[in-house]
């Protein structure tokens, strides 16, 4: 994820440099691979020194080791964009003290451009602050402005969606090698489809609902394929599965705080 949005930060107008810090140097010489407008230093206390917005991509349970080793950052100059599921803004207000935050909350296709993100201002965060934040997320997707009470069913719908949207994918391409198809084939068609319908979903406008009637015929193959689905529970079992996802999502944040 972090270096989805490098990428995209250097596509940006106006921005001159990104710097960057990974423990790891598998990691690190990957990042910096695919980010060639990237400095990588020795540190995060560098990293923190030399960037206006420091962008925290890391795993919520090193959270208290990364603040320990930076201390208070120590300025309202700078601004902290913080991609850590589950950690509220008070806690990271208090774990990087007189630092203007924004939590953001990504998913993985901002790896290939066609993120769905949502963000949360902090208090101390300005406007400018806020229109960066979304000037930077939607070169990698589209990005929604949102209070942060909404922020874990963003987790729940859009963060896990991705994992629901591949599970729904990979069956269609089971029926479709159930009835004779090859799996490449089979694989191919469900995944076309699945973007199709979200695009017309997304450019269109109308209620999925329209579009849906749209492609059911009286006594056609639709209606017969839709009956099994209603009667299986698809609709229920997913919005149970977004529940459930939010749900684990808050109590990840209880943990922080």
């Amino acid at each position: 994820m972090a270096r989805a949005l490098a990428q995209g930060i250097a596509k940006s107008a106006g921005v001159t440099e990104i710097v960057g810090h990974d423990p790891v140097p598998a990691a690190a010489e990957q990042f910096q691979n695919d980010v060639p407008a990237s400095r990588l230093l020795a540190d995060n206390r560098s990293v923190v020194d030399q960037s206006d917005i420091i962008v925290l991509a890391i795993k919520p349970q090193s959270l208290r080791n990364v603040a320990e080793d930076l201390g208070a950052i120590g300025s309202p100059d700078k601004l902290l964009v913080s991609l850590l599921a589950g950690v509220p803004i008070r806690v990271l207000a208090e774990s990087f003290e007189h630092t203007r935050v924004i939590r953001v909350m990504p998913n993985t296709p901002c790896l290939i451009g066609f993120g769905a993100s949502a963000f949360a201002v902090g208090p101390g965060a300005s406007a400018e602050d806020s229109r960066q934040v979304e000037i930077l997320l939607r070169t990698v997707g589209s990005a929604w402005k949102l209070e942060e009470k909404h922020l874990d069913a963003v987790t729940g719908l859009s963060g896990s969606g991705p994992a629901y949207v591949y599970t729904f994918i990979e069956a269609l391409s089971d029926g479709g090698v159930r009835v004779g198809l090859p799996r490449d084939v089979a694989t191919a068609l469900a995944a076309q489809t699945v973007l199709g319908a979200a695009q017309m979903v997304l450019s269109t406008g109308e209620h999925t609902a329209v579009l849906r009637d749209r492609v059911t015929s009286p006594a056609g193959t639709t209606i017969a394929g839709l009956q099994v689905i209603e009667r299986c529970g698809l609709r229920s079992a997913v919005i149970d599965a977004v529940e459930a996802a939010t749900r684990r999502s808050a109590e990840l944040g209880n943990v922080h705080g």
